[in-house]
């Protein structure tokens, strides 16, 4: 059963609202001002939150203020109630970031489309978004922001890399966001001594060099073509309009940041850390995971010994060595320099 908080100081109104939604089959919670609302919001995480503008202790707008400051909550639906009718209150509410406005008086009707509306939307939006341009579609068809996808998507450039084909370098200012149309590509970082380190795994459908591009500062790393690749050229101005103008996008590529850099916190600790037997085994399962290639019911991994090892963050030579070792424990089989993963939990198990 959904969890519906009410927001409201007028008491009929209050009481009415939470009648009809009650009728609904939905649970709700109800606070007499901004102040309590908050407090409960907090403590029970509402599934959608419907608040008054203007009430004692702290008004409609203080609300979703702090709800949008707190990270458990941030992304709660939210729509606002008010007998204020002008424009200007309007667009406030919804520059503010709430997701729909009822004017007082209101049915009961208006009052439920509104609700299902919003939770079927949120609904939508908890699925696990992959940083692909097909799911910012949807994500912005569900939005209604339709149009803004097409203007996106349109037209744009691919151009074709070769396999080891740099697509950009470290120290360089972005123009450019990537997405990868056909093939793969890695970022890697490079020390004084020329040895390389990956710092991330791209495939079809991926986005790249949208950090540098959040961070408004120069590239990290340098990304390449693993393979042969199609890459699709998205324009900087258009990347910063979309992101401006859409707060869900917004938010779902702050997500993909925090993730990848909580992804690479936890890699380079293993590298440093582990054994060379752990580092082996987590590079091949980080490669499953992330590409799933599959030959006759078998994990199959198709990359270079030379990129394994960056991943792995050690030499090429160890790298080779432990790979043997791999084999004749029947953990692995190696077939036309490709490497065929026999017994996932062998790995799994060396890895723990």
């Amino acid at each position: 059963m959904k969890k519906i908080l009410v927001i409201e100081d007028n008491d009929d109104i209050r009481s009415n609202t939470a009648e009809i939604l009650e009728l609904s089959n939905y649970e709700v919670i109800t606070a007499e001002n901004g102040k309590i609302g908050l407090v409960k919001a907090l403590e029970i995480k509402p599934d959608l939150i419907i608040c008054d503008i203007t009430m004692p202790e702290l008004d409609g707008y203080g609300v979703i203020h702090a709800v949008q400051k707190n990270e458990s909550i941030m992304n709660t639906p939210f729509i606002f109630l008010t007998a204020r009718t002008e424009r200007s209150d309007f667009r406030k509410a919804m520059d503010l970031g709430a997701d729909d406005y009822l004017t007082k008086p209101f049915s009961g009707t208006e009052l439920l489309n509104a609700v299902n509306g919003r939770l079927r939307k949120m609904e939508d939006l908890k699925r696990n978004l992959a940083p692909g341009l097909q799911n910012i579609q949807d994500l912005l068809e569900m939005t209604g922001s339709k149009d803004a996808m097409d203007s996106f998507t349109e037209g744009r450039n691919v151009n074709k890399y070769k396999k080891k084909q740099t697509i950009y370098t470290e120290g360089n200012h972005p123009n450019s966001l990537y997405f990868i149309v056909k093939g793969k590509a890695k970022a890697y970082k490079t020390n004084d001594d020329g040895k390389e380190l990956v710092t991330e795994l791209y495939d079809e459908g991926d986005f790249l060099g949208y950090v540098a591009l959040l961070e408004g500062t120069i590239y990290k790393d340098t990304a390449t073509a693993m393979e042969d690749s199609e890459i699709a050229i998205i324009p900087r101005h258009d990347f910063d309009e979309l992101i401006n103008h859409h707060p869900q996008i917004a938010r779902k590529f702050i997500q993909l940041l925090a993730r990848n850099v909580s992804e690479k916190e936890k890699h380079l600790v293993r590298i440093a850390y582990n054994s060379l037997r752990k580092k082996v085994a987590d590079a091949l399962l980080i490669i499953i995971d992330k590409y799933d290639a599959k030959m006759e019911n078998k994990q199959v991994i198709d990359i270079s010994r030379e990129n394994l090892a960056t991943i792995a963050g050690t030499a090429t030579e160890s790298l080779i060595r432990t790979l043997t070792d791999f084999k004749s424990e029947r953990i692995i089989d190696i077939n036309d320099g490709h490497i065929i993963v026999l017994d996932k939990a062998k790995l799994q198990k060396i890895y723990s």
